[in-house]
């Protein structure tokens, strides 16, 4: 399934930068980047438990926000990509 993650680390403190940092590591292991603070995950549903026990362990849920979009399969979900931005195709072959 696709998750989108979507995150805001209050940054105010040399705590909460470090928080960030923690956070985009935690998605970068599991997905690609799309946005600064977007990610888009192709994971089973433990893969999503895992991935979502992992950034609430590392956020501060009075300072900042968390959010996990389950999509569904690929005949029901439509992305419209604009810009500079090129997706990596998870079903499509790894090496051209």
């Amino acid at each position: 399934m696709l998750v989108i993650v979507c995150y805001d680390v209050n940054t105010e403190t040399r705590v909460g930068r470090r928080r960030l940092r923690r956070v985009a590591k935690v998605c970068e292991s599991t997905g690609q980047r799309v946005q600064k603070s977007v990610f888009e995950c192709q994971v089973n549903l433990m893969q999503l438990e895992e991935l979502e026990r992992r950034l609430l362990a590392e956020i501060d849920i009075e300072q900042d926000c968390l959010r996990l979009y389950r999509m569904p399969d690929t005949r029901g979900c439509e992305v419209r990509e604009h810009g500079k931005f090129k997706a990596t195709d998870f079903d499509g072959p790894l090496v051209l």
